[in-house]
């Protein structure tokens, strides 16, 4: 679950194993299942997935919280799964091989009773972060499921090393899964937006639904400093 990524959960026991099945079963695209609400009706697109997943709920913290969650120094990391927690139905957030790729936050959710999958930084992209990311929007892409970015990258990483391990060929897979899923995706610039990184979340170049930049945002070919 941490080194290969192979594994996307890791149990602590039996029952625990058991609870991250039900979750994964839980995200499946299986329309029309048990007493489920359907949004769109027989009638609707099949691109997406329809079905309500729950009844609508507020986030268990209060959304007013946001403004002291990112600070005012851009340079300064925060956990993104603050935010998260801040912005979907009932804080609740099923997160997609959590140990690996850690720089990188995938995961099912739902906003307004709607599921969604959620790509969100949470620093600068290594290889293991671009796997992880190409994994998640094909999946989402197979199980109809839209796509929601939080972007705050400064790019993908560089140097002999990470161009050894294949950071190229990483990161062209995750902006490939990008270019061609083929469900609804949405943007929003939380921090700041650089370079390649802007490509690999789904920047203006790879036709989101809609773009938000929060006002803290900055996006460039690279930061000032640089």
């Amino acid at each position: 679950t941490r080194l290969s990524g192979v594994a996307d959960h890791l149990a602590q026991n039996d029952l625990h194993a058991l609870a991250l099945a039900r979750e994964a079963v839980r995200n499946l695209n299986a329309q029309g299942v048990g007493d489920r609400g359907v949004a769109g009706g027989p009638g609707a697109p099949q691109s997406v997935r329809t079905e309500l997943v729950e009844v609508p709920a507020e986030p268990a913290y209060p959304p007013e919280d946001l403004y002291g969650v990112i600070p005012t120094d851009t340079r300064k990391p925060f956990d993104v799964r603050e935010i998260i927690a801040r912005i979907v139905d009932g804080s609740e957030f099923h997160e997609f091989k959590a140990r690996f790729g850690t720089t990188l936050v995938c995961g099912f959710a739902a906003i307004e009773g709607m599921p969604v999958g959620i790509v969100a930084n949470n620093g600068i992209l290594f290889s293991e972060s671009a796997q992880k990311g190409a994994h998640f929007i094909e999946l989402c892409g197979q199980r109809k499921i839209p796509l929601v970015f939080l972007q705050n990258i400064t790019g993908f990483m560089v140097g002999r090393k990470y161009e050894n391990e294949g950071i190229a060929r990483h990161g062209a897979k995750m902006v490939t899964a990008v270019a061609t899923v083929n469900v609804p995706k949405f943007t929003i610039i939380i921090g700041g937006s650089f370079g390649a990184g802007n490509y690999g979340m789904c920047g203006r170049g790879y036709s989101p639904r809609f773009l938000w930049m929060w006002p803290n945002a900055r996006i460039s070919v690279m930061g000032g400093e640089q």
